[in-house]
């Protein structure tokens, strides 16, 4: 099976040699993990992987070989009764009824409502208008209507939900994706800033020729080469309203991975708050404080979010809006920290553009980026790099 295993990594463009295929199996010999597959997992994943844009890649090859043990890891546990949330019809709503369907009112409202809902509901309801349950008006529950509510379960109908209850999976961005990246790679390069780093490796056949001459025998010149040495922090949105965009924006991803060395990126879910993460799978248990990334990176950063800024605007708008977790401080006010922090702030949105207007949430977030939002299409690419390119960090 550990051969299949090498076998299947080389296939995927992952380098794995005789060398780690041995330092894996004396590290299994000397016990130095817990004979569980998640620690297996992660003892793999460290000996094979050396470029986190390998994470996605692995994964799939891991649940290919390994496939019955397997499992997902570092999600929060769901604890809403499985049975109460089992789908059982799709409902069909009218004009005319989706109208007749009132909001509770503030964001206060709704949660003290729902509070209340968890301790006096006793069963499982279908079709109603008050309890927690599927396919009915009530602002709890999941596949029927209301303006505003928390989606407990199930799959997003109306995108109108202003917070989500339910166990969520997102997968890393694979930066090797080369479908679409030439031209996106051209868009990146006018946010170039060159410099000679590193060793010098490279010929400098002016000097070589000037040296020659002058010594009278080659004279071979060295220097280092150049390199872009614009520095990037990449925020990229995963999950939810995102997915139809995930091949879009692994190009993105790619492009950016191979025209910027100076790059860092995190992902977030919907607004930025107070933790960002590097891997999706262990979202929950490995998380950077954005405090960190704001006082680690300088000014001098260039910041590029990704995402397409549509979600309730309670979410930016109001502590505890997050769909997934209770924040205390508003996503706005950790926007706006970015914002100050770094100059050079662009919003690349892969929405389309005539429909920025439908969404409040989408206007509040243009407006805390003082505009710079752009399209995710080559003529908006080349206009953020411009902007960013103009704004001195």
């Amino acid at each position: 099976m550990f051969l299949n295993f090498i076998d299947e990594l080389r296939s995927a463009g992952i380098p794995a040699s005789l060398k780690e295929h041995l330092v894996l199996l004396e590290a299994l010999d000397k016990d130095v993990i817990e004979q569980t597959p998640e620690a297996f997992y992660y003892l793999s994943r460290a000996t094979f992987v050396k470029d986190e844009g390998l994470l996605d890649r692995f994964d799939q090859v891991f649940r290919k070989v390994f496939e019955g043990i397997f499992s997902d890891y570092g999600q929060q546990p769901v604890e809403i009764p499985e049975d109460w949330l089992k789908k059982l019809a799709e409902r069909y709503f009218s004009a005319e009824e989706m109208e007749a369907v009132k909001a509770l009112g503030s964001w206060d409202k709704i949660m003290e409502t729902l509070k209340k809902r968890l301790e006096e509901q006793e069963k499982r309801h279908q079709g109603g208008n008050k309890w927690i349950g599927t396919n009915g008006t009530s602002p709890f529950g999941h596949s029927g209507y209301n303006p505003e509510g928390v989606r407990i379960g199930g799959e997003g109908k109306q995108g109108r939900a202003i917070k989500v209850w339910e166990k969520r999976e997102f997968a890393n961005l694979d930066n090797t994706r080369e479908l679409g990246t030439r031209n996106i790679k051209v868009a990146l390069r006018r946010l170039r800033r060159f410099a000679r780093e590193g060793a010098a490796e490279e010929l400098d056949l002016d000097a070589t020729i000037a040296g020659t001459a002058k010594q009278g025998w080659l004279d071979v010149v060295m220097r280092p080469e150049r390199h872009n040495a614009v520095k990037v922090l990449l925020f990229l949105d995963v999950g939810g309203s995102m997915d139809p965009f995930i091949r879009l924006i692994e190009d993105l991803f790619s492009a950016a991975t191979a025209e910027f060395k100076n790059m860092e990126f995190f992902y977030f879910h919907n607004c930025l708050y107070e933790g960002v993460w590097k891997d999706n799978r262990r979202r929950w248990s490995q998380r950077t404080p954005t405090w960190d990334i704001l006082h680690k990176y300088g000014h001098d950063y260039k910041v590029i979010f990704v995402g397409d800024a549509a979600m309730s605007p309670y979410e930016i708008s109001h502590p505890g809006g997050s769909v997934e977790h209770m924040n205390e401080e508003a996503g706005t006010v950790w926007l706006n920290r970015v914002v100050q922090t770094y100059p050079a702030t662009v919003w690349l949105n892969p929405s389309p553009e005539r429909q920025w207007g439908y969404s409040g949430s989408t206007r509040m977030i243009r407006e805390i980026m003082g505009g710079a939002m752009y399209p995710l299409t080559l003529d908006g690419l080349d206009s953020a790099m411009r902007e960013l390119t103009r704004k001195k960090g």
